[in-house]
């Protein structure tokens, strides 16, 4: 297993193979597979296909990789099934809240209002036989903070299983995409923290050729008037989610996985776990502000005393 930074996110990469020596070859491998991604998605980065379509918002559309036009698009599916839950033209919202501790009060109702105007994934046009991306109006921009880090981990372990690597686990930040076994011949163990003390896991579940992400407001919140005030913010409302601590989706896809964290986290607990139980292959446990735990009907677990 090797720690690294990429994609501005702490990355462990795990590869079970015949030698250390194959091991890390192929860390590297993945590794390579994630930077590749990177110079597509990233913000950061000026010369970035996202960031060539960010500068001509409301100008022109951009010729773009068949990736970025496949990515886009089942990112605007998501935003679709989940009524503008996940967005990822949220890159467009007015940073009017301060995760800083610098916030004194919380921003009015015409504050927030004014903050989403230019969000919207209508804003997007996308051309597939051109291979363009436009986003309708000036000021609107689109990122893949909500996502990116999922499709990363994705492609590092389809890679992967094309060389045929027998298992291995790549995990963003907890974005993590498993497959096969451990060397031992056991099944890959993940544990669901317990989002009041992220050293105490509150639940171990076995996963196999799946993935899972946890969305949580422990790392990033503000407390304003007694009320506890998540980084994780409505794109259609510029208010930040409330009453839910984490939560934590299970799919085939670590893309799938990362976006819906999110989206289930905005729409709070009744109608992210009834959204959820729709999902053909898809499960969610969610931790409330009460620190009580509910979660999906393909979830079985027993309590980690």
């Amino acid at each position: 297993m090797k720690s690294m930074k990429l994609m501005g996110s702490r990355f462990d990469i795990t590869i079970v193979d015949t030698s250390e020596e194959k091991a890390n070859k192929h860390i590297l491998e993945a590794v390579a597979e994630i930077n590749r991604i990177e110079k597509i998605i990233s913000s950061w980065d000026s010369d970035s296909e996202t960031s060539k379509i960010n500068k001509n918002a409301g100008i022109k559309p951009v010729k773009v990789s068949a990736e970025l036009i496949s990515l886009i698009e089942r990112a605007i599916k998501i935003s679709e099934i989940s009524d503008g839950a996940f967005d990822i033209t949220y890159a467009s919202m007015d940073k009017i809240w301060k995760f800083d501790g610098t916030m004194k009060n919380i921003p009015t109702a015409l504050e927030m209002e004014q903050s989403v105007k230019k969000v919207g994934y209508k804003n997007i046009v996308l051309d597939k036989e051109a291979s363009t991306v436009f986003l309708k109006n000036k000021g609107v921009k689109i990122g893949f903070g909500a996502i990116g880090k999922g499709y990363a981990a994705d492609k590092a372990k389809a890679l992967m299983k094309s060389k045929n690597i027998f298992a291995g686990i790549i995990n963003a930040s907890g974005d993590l995409s498993a497959w096969g076994k451990q060397a031992s011949g056991e099944k890959w163990i993940v544990g669901i923290s317990n989002p009041l003390d992220k050293e105490k896991v509150f639940s171990w579940l076995p996963i196999m050729d799946s993935s899972v992400a946890t969305s949580g407001n422990y790392e990033k919140f503000i407390l304003c008037k007694g009320e506890k005030y998540s980084h994780i913010i409505d794109p259609r409302t510029g208010y930040p989610s409330k009453g839910i601590n984490s939560v934590t989706i299970f799919s085939k896809s670590a893309e799938l996985c990362d976006a819906l964290a999110t989206a289930v986290f905005i729409m709070g607990k009744d109608t992210g776990l009834s959204f959820i139980n729709q999902l053909k292959g898809v499960d969610v446990i969610i931790v409330d502000s009460n620190n009580e735990i509910h979660k999906s009907e393909g979830i079985e677990f027993t309590k980690n005393q």
